[in-house]
């Protein structure tokens, strides 16, 4: 297991407890999404990951060693982290700069750290803005270099909070694309998301989080039919899964090909034709 938290609690100054005994483990290459409603514990446990935070008690294991004690610089060798807003994250004068920086804070040879920031500008979509400030960018495309800085530090882990928020539909597919790319090479991802159809889409697992304690922990197959059977209002289904819900099918619709499916179960997926002359 690359990641192991076991009874981690948190608590802020004021009295309120974020992470009441969190414990799970995460194996490489899993992609996993942390899902819940707003002031569940979701970003506190993120931030856990890299440091910002430190834990009133229990412990986190990354790579084999215990994180609750490392500092930041340390867990960013193993762990980068894409803030929910860019401009937390940003601070150099140009995308190229700013990608570039992680790999050379990491003491990363010349050579490695420009192979890094190009291809991390190229699978973001950002070489035509290397040359751009940042803060010149939209809310998206700020997103995408904050991105491409962690994917240039070529972290065994990637942490991803709110990721889908503010981009459009291309730069979403970019990113589930990306997703996909990142655990087929072994690398595990974790996203905070309420991006429930980003969810099912790119993720194997889903981990609700409810008042500061884990109220589920498995597939995503199970968690449809779980959210599906339950009154819980502050998970929203898939709108594919809403759609069939509402057809009256039994179980979780969880792709396009299974809705096409169960629309012509006898001749299989109905073609798909475009209207556009």
């Amino acid at each position: 297991m690359i990641i192991r938290i076991d009874s981690l609690t948190f608590r802020y100054p004021n009295g309120t407890t974020a992470l009441d005994g969190v414990s799970f483990s995460v194996g490489a290459g899993e992609r996993v999404a942390i899902v819940g409603a707003n002031g569940a514990g979701k970003s506190t446990l993120a931030r856990h990951l890299v440091g910002i935070e430190r834990p009133a008690s229990g412990t986190i294991e990354i790579d084999g060693r215990r994180a609750d004690g490392l500092p930041i610089a340390e867990l960013a060798r193993t762990v980068g982290f894409v803030f929910q807003n860019p401009d937390d994250q940003l601070h150099a004068a140009s995308v190229v700069k700013e990608v570039g920086f992680g790999p050379r804070n990491l003491g990363f040879p010349p050579a490695r750290r420009a192979e890094l920031v190009e291809s991390a500008l190229r699978r973001t979509g950002l070489t035509q803005w290397r040359d751009t400030h940042p803060h010149h960018l939209s809310l998206g495309e700020r997103k995408r270099v904050a991105l491409a800085s962690v994917l240039a530090m070529d972290t065994p882990v990637v942490v991803l909070d709110e990721p889908t928020t503010g981009q459009d539909h291309a730069s979403v597919v970019l990113l589930g694309n990306l997703v996909d790319d990142l655990a087929a090479d072994g690398r595990t991802v974790l996203a905070i998301t309420h991006d429930m159809d980003f969810c099912v889409e790119h993720f194997d697992r889903v981990l609700v989080l409810d008042h500061g304690r884990i109220a589920w922990d498995g597939p995503i197959t199970g968690w449809l039919a779980h959210v599906a059977a339950s009154d819980d209002q502050a998970l929203e289904l898939p709108q594919l899964a809403r759609l069939g819900r509402r057809l009256g099918w039994e179980g979780p619709v969880t792709t396009v090909t299974d809705f096409l499916e169960r629309l012509t179960p006898e001749s299989g997926p109905a073609p798909v034709t475009s209207t556009v002359p």
